[in-house]
């Protein structure tokens, strides 16, 4: 049940929200996350008296921002009450209001020049991922196993940590309430961006950042997903330690990764740092964690020396107390 407003703090909701201008930004994030450049290109304002109206929703609790290098971002909140308050003032908004549809054809706009943008760094990058992609069993097998792993119950909240192209937000979208991938790479963020804006994925966002001092709260995802992250680090286990302070009592860590293997040029052309990892590896990092271990998933090459996939998963042992069933659900 989302947790209801004090009179005061409603009316001064209300207030923040009650301004043409305001309203209208609100109405264009809650279909995704944009920059200050993003909205000045569509509103047709001014950086400036854009800002003002950004700090005023900032301060009434109803947006989030974050950083990205020199770039400022701008999200709805993360909390259900102003989250849902924006969804049902924009949902009595009329449809064929001149303005608001002005507005989501130029968000069109904005979201096709960064899908252009993303297809031409893909575009620079796609031999690489096709050789790697080769050597293992299709992704649609990998992405089958994953959801037979992870069942299809809906959740509250997912982390993908290395979210590169976004997929596992994608692949999970119609599952969880609201969902963050976190990645260093500003150039696969705008894939990632680009992606969910393709799938029609509204209730995720991806964010720059490390995943050893990853930007979102502790002990709030009831799903941390890597995908094809540990072999790219210096210290898996440590990674493994991080990832578990994610997890909300109950919670999921599931990691997908390659068993053993002695493909060495992918340590000298493609910095993987680790060459696999053996089921015993994976187990010591969960137990150090305080993670319960269940049994692992193989699912093997599509041709003779190629790479197995693993999926690993741990479950956080700590029962989920007072909280709602669609919470518990990720069995």
């Amino acid at each position: 049940m989302t947790p209801g407003l004090d009179l005061d703090t409603l009316v001064l909701t209300l207030k923040a929200a009650g301004e043409s201008t305001r309203l209208r930004i609100l109405a264009l994030l809650l279909r995704g996350d944009l920059t200050v450049s993003d909205l000045t290109d569509i509103l047709g304002q001014s950086q400036p008296r854009v800002s003002r109206h950004l700090k005023l929703l900032h301060e009434a609790g109803l947006i989030d921002r974050y950083q990205e290098g020199s770039w400022a971002w701008f999200r709805l909140s993360d909390a259900d009450g102003p989250r849902d308050l924006v969804r049902g003032l924009v949902a009595r908004l009329d449809a064929a209001d001149r303005q608001t549809a002005r507005d989501g054809e130029r968000l069109v706009e904005v979201k096709r020049r960064r899908q252009h943008k993303a297809a031409a760094y893909f575009a620079a990058n796609a031999a690489a991922w096709d050789e790697l992609r080769s050597l293992h069993a299709a992704d649609g097998k990998v992405e089958a196993a994953l959801k037979r792993v992870v069942g299809d119950r809906p959740f509250q909240a997912m982390l993908d940590l290395g979210a590169g192209t976004g997929r596992m937000l994608e692949l999970f979208a119609d599952q969880y309430r609201r969902g963050v991938g976190i990645d260093l790479s500003r150039e696969m963020l705008d894939v990632a961006r680009a992606n969910l804006d393709r799938a029609g994925v509204a209730h995720a966002q991806v964010r720059q950042g490390d995943l050893f001092a990853a930007p979102v709260e502790r002990g709030a995802f009831d799903l941390v997903v890597m995908h094809q992250v540990l072999h790219y680090l210096d210290d898996p286990a440590a990674a493994i330690a991080e990832a578990a302070r994610f997890l909300r009592p109950a919670g999921r860590l599931v990691i997908v990764d390659f068993a053993p293997h002695g493909h060495e040029f992918l340590r000298e052309h493609h910095q993987h740092h680790r060459l696999g990892f053996s089921d015993e590896a994976i187990a010591a990092g969960f137990a150090a964690a305080g993670l319960d271990t269940a049994r692992p998933l193989a699912i093997a090459p599509d041709k003779a020396g190629g790479l197995t996939v693993k999926i690993w998963q741990a479950r956080d042992p700590r029962l989920l107390i007072a909280d709602s069933p669609a919470q518990l659900e990720i069995a």
